[in-house]
């Protein structure tokens, strides 16, 4: 009789157990189908960012390109503009030099001459004229 008081503790023990798991395998059931009806619209929200991000990476590559092709034909057309101008205007700029030039001496022949006297650089030093004199005569 005691053995069958123990297994009758035994068994209740048991009962008890496996009816505490049910309850925990219900609730494990309940919160993965939870999870699962608020994961599948996260997911679709996520997908549908995912594809607009890339229609716009898209978007963003197609004006990348034509910002560079528009860069290289500004450069080429840079490249166009001073080939075919820069000679001319480097000629028009000298010839304007020359003209300055001429005239400027004309009115330099007609300006008394420097009062001021010139100094040379020998080996870094400056030397007055006047000493400059004397070392060629010496």
């Amino acid at each position: 009789m005691l053995v069958a008081v123990f297994w009758a503790i035994l068994v209740s023990f048991l009962a008890v157990a496996l009816a505490r798991l049910a309850q925990t395998l219900r609730a494990t059931t309940k919160l993965v189908a939870d999870v699962t009806d608020q994961a599948v619209p996260l997911l679709a929200d996520a997908s549908s960012a995912v594809r607009s991000a890339q229609t716009q990476i898209d978007r963003v590559d197609a004006i990348a390109s034509d910002v560079q092709e528009v860069t290289s034909n500004a450069s080429a057309l840079s490249t166009t503009v001073a080939s075919t101008f820069g000679g001319p205007l480097v000629k028009v700029a000298a010839f304007g030099y020359g003209v300055r030039r001429a005239i400027s001496g004309r009115k330099d022949d007609e300006a008394p001459a420097r009062t001021t006297p010139r100094r040379t650089v020998i080996v870094g030093r400056t030397v007055p004229a006047a000493r400059r004199d004397k070392r060629k005569k010496g």
